[in-house]
């Protein structure tokens, strides 16, 4: 069983630079800092549960999977760009994303997330 909760410590967590050509990362503010861990599944399997934990600054990518999260720190908000939606976020709050969309997150102060991703064929 985990536990995830906010408290994770930086040294816990491996640094996830903004360079997955599939995910088209595009940094349009400041200097965010993505890191994170997986704890289940990953490459070459359909699932990937984890925790993932980024800096602030404002950056638009592709989501690479379908995916449930739920924030447990820190405050940003969610833009859709299919659907036109912003999503502020904050701790407690649940979002679910389609495989392919293209967000900008605008990270106010360090977020950190827990997530379950599903992409048939894996990641």
């Amino acid at each position: 069983m985990i536990r995830y909760d906010g408290s994770v410590p930086e040294t816990e967590l491996e640094h996830w630079p903004f360079d997955n050509p599939a995910s088209a990362y595009r940094i349009l503010e400041g200097a965010p800092r993505a890191s994170g861990r997986l704890d289940a599944g990953g490459a070459g399997r359909p699932t990937r549960t984890g925790i993932w934990r980024c800096t602030p600054g404002v950056f638009e990518c592709t989501e690479q999977g379908d995916e449930l999260m739920t924030v447990l720190e820190g405050r940003g908000r969610l833009f859709d760009h299919g659907t036109g939606d912003t999503h502020d976020l904050s701790p407690g709050d649940t979002l679910f994303l389609r495989d392919q969309s293209r967000v900008t997150w605008h990270i106010e102060e360090t977020l950190t997330k827990v997530f379950f991703a599903h992409k048939p064929g894996g990641y």
